[in-house]
Order: C-alpha cells, then structure tokens, then sequence
C-alpha cells in the first residue's frame, strides 16, 4: 500500500479553480451580497503588502457571515451539481485504480476544506486537507485562512497525511499541475505532471517525471 495524493484544480477539475466556480455558484443561488463583494475588496487592498501577488488565492472573504453548515450544505450540491462535467478522465482513472489497487488515496489542495471534502465524498476517497477558512462561532470571517496547503506548505500537510496514515512519504505517489506543486513532487518517491504549466513541464522533463494529459467528462 502506497500513499497517493491528488491536487484538486488543475488536476482532478479542468479549467478554472474549483472555488473560483464555487464562487460563482453561490452568486447563483443568491449567496453573495453586498457584505461578500465589500469584504472580498477590503481583504485585497488590506492584505497586498503582506502576500503580494498570492492574495486572491488568500482572500476567502467572500465567505464571511455565512455559517459553515450552510456552506457546507452547498458545496455538496455544487460537487454533485457543478464538478461533474469538469473532471479530467485521466486523472480520475488513474485515482479509481488506485483505489482499487488498495493504496491510501488522499486529496490536498489549496481549495476550502468543504469543497475538498464534498468532492472527497462524491470520490470515495478517505480523506481531504484543503484550506482552513477561518470562522468565529460557526460563521466565516473575512481573516485570512488558518491553514492554506499551497506551495512549500503542501509539503507539510504532506508529512500530516504521511503520519496519519502510516505510509512514508518518500514512496508515496503525488499528481499536480503546477510548478508550486514542484516543492511537494521533490520530496515524493513518484511525481506525475497532470496538463503541466509551461515551468512544471519543464522541470518534469528534466526530472523524468511522468506527465499526462486528458479532457474534462462526467464523474464516474
């Protein structure tokens, strides 16, 4: 048994980010006022100087005075309503063998931890770490996330699922996309490059890792 981690977008979900469709699901239903839209600008200018070009991927203020129940509750509609049509056939191949191979599939992502485990649960996969949103009381706030697994940080949230499961990390198995899943594919005993950026292209030629591609289709 082998501990396999997925990336989510990018990876798993073709196209645009799972929460930037999260996002505008929750306009849809009417989810997002006037107290998301000011919170969201706000995060922006107030938090620039300290993360700099990465403060979109920071800013879950969108989220805030909702309770976690009800945005749990539609994340679970949005996976079985919205995801579907956006999954990479290849990469979903390669997870159901996995599974049935009896390894320790695992989903990590900088995606919010709802969406992570709603898309966890359409998979039937065991586990998910996805970003920590912070809450006060059961209810969003506009602060930045508590955890947020993106870059070198996955490496960390890596090493958590590694102990969890009791699986060592330098024999497990990582998919990604992007070049900041590069820190994560180093320290992995195998790295598969999934529609890789032009930078993880790159490196995964140089490093002889995998790569593969394939088109978004239903959820099996």
């Amino acid at each position: 048994m082998r501990l396999i981690i997925f990336d989510i977008d990018g990876t798993l979900v073709s196209g645009a980010s799972s929460e930037a469709r999260f996002a505008r699901f929750l306009w849809q239903q009417g989810a997002l006022g006037l107290r998301q839209l000011a919170a969201f600008a706000w995060f922006t200018l107030r938090y620039l100087p300290r993360f700099g070009r990465h403060v979109m991927q920071k800013n879950k203020a969108y989220l805030s005075g909702h309770s976690e129940r009800h945005i749990a509750d539609l994340a679970t509609r949005f996976v079985a309503e919205v995801l579907p049509e956006v999954l990479s056939p290849a990469v979903v191949e390669r997870l159901r063998h996995h599974q049935q191979a009896g390894d320790r599939v695992v989903l990590l992502s900088g995606t919010p931890q709802f969406i992570a485990d709603a898309l966890a649960e359409a998979l039937e996969v065991r586990e998910a770490i996805g970003a920590r949103c912070c809450t006060e009381n059961g209810v969003f706030t506009a602060a930045p996330p508590r955890r947020h697994p993106y870059g070198p940080t996955k490496i960390d949230a890596a090493e958590t699922l590694a102990a969890h499961a009791k699986l060592p990390l330098d024999e497990a198995v990582a998919f990604g996309d992007s070049i900041n899943d590069a820190y994560l594919f180093r320290v992995v005993g195998e790295a598969i490059a999934v529609e890789p950026d032009r930078r993880l292209s790159r490196e995964a030629v140089g490093a002889g890792w995998e790569i593969i591609t394939g088109q978004a289709s239903p959820m099996a």
